[in-house]
């Protein structure tokens, strides 16, 4: 037990955590008690009786047709959001990738999710799809240049959300992920001192961020900087750190733009993540960089360019992205070889080993018919990385850039993709969301933004937005005059859910004392969002009856802290 002494209050605080979220044994191939896990059975486990019920059907595979398995067909309703889901296991292959398509009768495909399979074991392929029309569709499971008679398939699942449905288990989700509840026992000397005690309590800084991008804009309008600081405290830019912009000319090395961004952001207590130490897309390699045949030469410049950016904002930032579009792009594996970025990350991390260091992407989570960067491969790359000896420890992350096309998201391929990437144990963020203008892009951009927040893997998001000022031509925030788009009505909306309002609550007084003989209060149970607070006690009645402490709520903690309080009134 902890003491906190405030002059004429003896205070006492601890933390106890009385209830546990979610055991994860459930086999709910539509919750996430299930999602997150990357072991591979030895039997495909039943499913648990609350995916049964409206929408939800069992599905059979009615025939074999070259390399593919297919499910009987059944009807989409348009507007509806489709979770599916098998268990799946190769005959003799001891790992390929097994992937999910719908297909409907025009020859129209729509990827529906992907999964590493094996020989020895069965693994849960999920995924779905968005519909944006009505009629019937088939659901074929393939792998490249696989016979159908290789592919073992069961336990195939559909779950049906209309809109009211899924944004219903987005919210109970966020509940259960996002919050605490939390409950205070007071315990004074004076029995009249409990009586109209009040508690308030207001949220330092939140756990989870909605953040924003900027760009060398900020340094130029005061008005620009004043719109962002005052919504942003997370933040990423968007060329001013990288290779191209502060090495234009070999060992003419600048960083006036980064570092006086950087500084912006330190002064107005915007936290940054850098981007990026590379870029392994030859095409925006500093030119000078392009011209160099000789590896050597390349790998004594990649080696400056690592410890010149990394040192100089070395405890200055949240995280790095170490290597971006690394899985679409091979530019520094093909020039120094196949390891190039795993030691470019055991470089970082001995840099910086105590931040997380990204693998950036895109078409990870946006694009459900991606190949290349699709979530199994993003997640086979970042194994590939840390698996390399002396990297076992370094803490990785995975960012998804999620340039969303202008159209209906598929929220449930995106659910899956954000389960196969957090699978890793690492955390996942949002990296540059945007979409481009169309008719319904607000509405498609906030079920983007819950979508992310609803899940467990993701531990930020930052939008690749602004002000009409900062030259963001897809999602636009504010007019030439800082007046909020509608884009910007949205996220406005969401800083505010998304951060705990003050709030007061009174203690209640129960007739019996504790072990030594104080007289104990309680307060009602309250719902808080995780995250750093500031909590006072008063009474109105008492006027030298005043302290503050503060109190972190945390996942850890469990789904209910208790705090305990003495108080010598």
């Amino acid at each position: 037990m902890k003491r906190f002494n405030y002059g004429f209050f003896h205070l006492v605080f601890f933390l106890i955590s009385l209830l546990l979220l979610g055991s994860g044994l459930s086999m709910d191939p539509f919750s996430y008690d299930q999602s997150l896990k990357s072991e591979c059975l030895m039997e495909p486990p039943q499913t648990t009786s609350n995916t049964e019920g409206e929408g939800f059907e069992e599905l059979n595979i009615n025939e074999k047709r070259g390399n593919i398995k297919v499910v009987e067909r059944f009807d989409l309703q348009k507007g509806n959001t489709y979770s599916i889901s098998a268990w799946v296991k190769l005959r003799n292959d001891n790992q390929r990738k097994v992937g999910m398509t719908l297909r409907w009768k025009n020859g129209k495909n729509v990827f529906g999710g992907e999964v590493m399979a094996k020989k020895a074991c069965w693994s849960l392929l999920k995924g779905g799809i968005t519909a944006d029309f009505s009629g019937p569709i088939h659901i074929f499971f393939e792998s490249n240049d696989l016979a159908a008679a290789e592919i073992h398939v069961q336990n195939v699942r559909m779950q049906r959300f209309n809109k009211t449905q899924w944004r219903l288990q987005q919210d109970q989700l966020i509940e259960k992920i996002r919050k605490n509840k939390v409950r205070f026992q007071l315990s004074f000397h004076n029995k009249s001192a409990v009586k109209g005690s009040v508690i308030s309590i207001e949220q330092i800084k939140p756990s989870f961020l909605l953040g924003c991008a900027m760009n060398y804009r900020i340094l130029e309008s005061q008005s620009y900087k004043e719109w962002f600081v005052s919504r942003f405290r997370l933040t990423s830019f968007t060329n001013e750190m990288k290779w191209y912009t502060t090495e234009v000319v070999r060992g003419q090395e600048n960083y006036t733009l980064a570092d006086s961004m950087m500084n912006l952001a330190e002064e107005n207590n915007v936290m940054v993540k850098g981007h990026t130490v590379l870029w392994d897309d030859q095409r925006w390699q500093p030119s000078w960089v392009k011209r160099i045949r000789n590896p050597e030469d390349l790998k004594n410049v990649t080696l400056n360019r690592i410890n010149s950016v990394m040192k100089r904002y070395k405890g200055r930032l949240i995280a790095w992205d170490v290597m971006n579009e690394n899985v679409h792009f091979s530019y520094f594996e093909y020039m120094l070889g196949g390891n190039a970025s795993a030691i470019v990350y055991s470089m970082a991390s001995k840099l910086e080993p105590d931040i997380p260091l990204f693998l950036n992407e895109f078409n990870t989570v946006e694009y459900d018919n991606e190949r290349v960067g699709s979530p199994v491969n993003v997640k086979k790359r970042m194994e590939e990385i840390v698996s390399y000896p002396g990297n076992k420890n370094i803490k990785g992350g995975i960012g998804a850039q999620a340039h969303f096309a202008p159209k209906q998201p598929n929220l449930a391929y995106m659910r899956s993709a954000l389960d196969t990437l957090g699978s890793l144990g690492f955390p996942v963020w949002l990296t540059e969301v945007d979409m481009a203008k169309c008719p319904n892009q607000v509405k498609y951009m906030e079920e983007i933004l819950r979508e992310a927040y609803s899940h467990p893997a993701v531990k930020g998001i930052i939008i690749y937005a602004g002000p009409e000022v900062s030259g963001f031509n897809k999602l636009t925030l504010a007019d030439k005059d800082f007046n909020n788009t509608e884009a910007g009505d949205l996220i406005d909306k969401l800083l505010q859910e998304w951060q705990q309002k003050p709030v007061e609550i009174s203690i209640q007084n129960h007739e019996h004392n504790d072990e030594e003989g104080r007289i104990v209060g309680f307060s009602p149970e309250i719902s808080l969002l995780h995250g750093h607070y500031k909590v006072t006690v008063t009474n109105p009645s008492m006027k030298n009856l005043s302290t503050s402490f503060n109190l972190e709520i945390t996942k850890e903690m469990g789904h209910l802290q208790e705090v305990q309080l003495v108080i010598d009134a």
